[in-house]
């Protein structure tokens, strides 16, 4: 397809004036320069009202192009949603043509002093600076349909009746949470709060340990212990990881079994690019690299991914020694991150395709001992990694009443994990989306503020809150938000929260009664 432009009569004499005023180049050049213009104002051109008449400068197609047509053409099929082959093509760039020249001359007509070069030099930084200012989404990358189908396989989903004991009355009267009843609970996730030594962890282990046992086995489950589990309370949950199957996992001595750079898309270019600028978001939220280094970093992935053939994933260690082969042996931020990444083994090198981890039950551990960045970073690789391989997996179906269940998410310490404003983001989006794949998350905490954050409440996304002893009991107010309960039952709250003690909880579980004291 040849597009051949013709400006409006009244551009022809505006784009010779320009040529000679700004001393840019040719008139095709400065053509040129007022499409790009004009595509940078945003503005969506009417070819019914927009497009002026033909009687001005002819352009042939390579004179207007030169040798980069295609980039002229895929900017105006990004901008009005256009196959390349679109039989208006050619007048969409007439109109951005005639649009520019327009915009541009007024410009210089009401700034005499102002060159082409101030022009250009102005133009270039702004939309740098709008790249820069750009901030990455946390949004999960869907693959396309063939890609699916080779990547991701869909985990099994659980439809019965998934029914957990979480405490007893002083009566001696079991009390019972229905996980997965969609007439009573608008979603599975679970928020627990209270101070260290309160029970918390244990009454969170139970919950594990009940859905394991009633599903036999089919919902599966990662435990993120952030802090490190200790020798004494290894042994302490011996029984937990017998009965549940589950493998302990203390980094950095053992690789957790995915690669979590295989959430990015090696077949999809535009899936490519937006995968691997997520992957350079991770690093740089917890590393504190500059510009530079965050482009040296995907230059290098990109680089690396590159290279891969037949569908393979690279490595730390690759992408590390080409930044070594960018950079040089001088020490960086960004080169000690990724050093301690590939040199302690955290992750398995091949990617697993079929998510046959999601088919096991995890605990890991990240030892105190590991580098704080190394530890967050680490912790939002997988994070990342398991969002989106549930969210390119089929809904988990509601059945009757039942959710169909498939995985539970269980984050400890997640006020210390949750803390920056990118975290945050990143959490909200799991909580909204991820429940229609049959995954509850699990958040753990010792106080209730960190629950209530200025941009989000993460407690009312959980529908489910247990509250153990906490240190700001006299906080009736923000006890109240984090249960979800109002003035009515406040009281009641109030009196339960005063007597207290190890191994007692209230909830707002909808099976029982709302702010009432009960043993875990």
């Amino acid at each position: 397809m040849l597009i051949n432009i013709r400006t409006s009569e009244a551009n022809k004499p505006v784009v010779q004036d320009l040529t000679r005023r700004l001393n840019l180049g040719t008139e095709n050049i400065i053509s040129r320069i007022a499409f790009a213009y004009s595509i940078s104002k945003g503005v969506k051109l009417n070819l019914e009202v927009d497009l002026f008449d033909s009687k001005g400068k002819e352009y042939k197609d390579d004179i207007l192009f030169g040798k980069y047509r295609d980039y002229y053409i895929a900017m105006i099929c990004q901008h009005y949603n256009l196959y390349k082959s679109d039989k208006d093509i050619g007048k969409y760039i007439k109109m951005h043509i005639d649009h520019g020249l327009l915009l541009m001359n007024k410009l210089f007509e009401e700034n005499k002093n102002y060159s082409g070069l101030d022009f250009l030099l102005e133009n270039i930084e702004r939309g740098i600076e709008k790249l820069e200012e750009n901030d990455v989404t946390m949004d999960a990358i869907i693959f396309d349909e063939q890609t699916r189908r080779s990547r991701v396989a869909n985990k099994d989903y659980f439809s019965d009746p998934i029914k957990i004991r979480v405490g007893q009355t002083f009566d001696g009267e079991d009390i019972y949470f229905r996980f997965n009843d969609t007439s009573i609970h608008n979603n599975a996730h679970i928020a627990v709060a209270g101070n260290s030594g309160t029970g918390k962890t244990y009454f969170a282990n139970s919950i594990l340990k009940q859905i394991v046992k009633e599903t036999n086995g089919e919902v599966n489950f990662i435990f993120l212990d952030f802090k490190g589990i200790s020798e004494e309370d290894e042994k302490k949950n011996s029984d937990f990881f017998t009965k549940t199957n589950t493998e302990l996992i203390k980094a950095p001595y053992k690789p957790f079994p995915i690669n979590p750079l295989s959430f990015i898309d090696n077949v999809n270019e535009k899936n490519k690019i937006m995968g691997i600028s997520k992957f350079v978001d991770i690093i740089t939220s917890y590393s504190n690299i500059g510009k530079n280094q965050q482009q040296t970093l995907k230059d290098a992935t990109r680089e690396v991914f590159g290279s891969m053939k037949g569908g393979q994933y690279p490595s730390f260690k690759q992408i590390y020694d080409t930044v070594i082969d960018i950079e040089g042996e001088k020490a960086s931020t960004l080169k000690e991150i990724l050093q301690s990444l590939s040199e302690l083994d955290l992750f398995e090198t091949q990617a697993d395709l079929k998510n046959s981890f999601l088919n096991r039950n995890y605990y890991l551990s990240l030892s105190g001992d590991l580098p704080r960045n190394v530890r967050f970073t680490s912790v939002f690789l997988i994070i990342n990694y398991i969002y989106n391989t549930f969210m390119n997996m089929d809904n988990a179906p509601i059945e009757g009443d039942y959710q169909g269940m498939r995985y539970v998410f269980l984050i400890d310490e997640a006020h210390t994990i949750f803390k920056e404003k990118k975290s945050q983001d990143l959490l909200e989006k799991i909580l909204r989306e991820i429940r229609s794949k049959g995954v509850s998350v699990v958040l753990l905490s010792q106080g209730i503020e960190e629950f209530n954050q200025p941009s989000f409440d993460f407690s009312s996304m959980c529908e489910t809150a247990f509250l153990f002893d906490i240190k700001d009991k006299t906080n009736l107010k923000m006890m109240q938000k984090f249960l979800g309960i109002g003035d009515k039952d406040g009281q009641k709250l109030k009196n339960s929260m005063e007597k207290i003690e190890k191994y007692q909880l209230v909830s707002n579980l909808k099976e029982y009664k709302v702010a009432e004291l009960f043993k875990a």
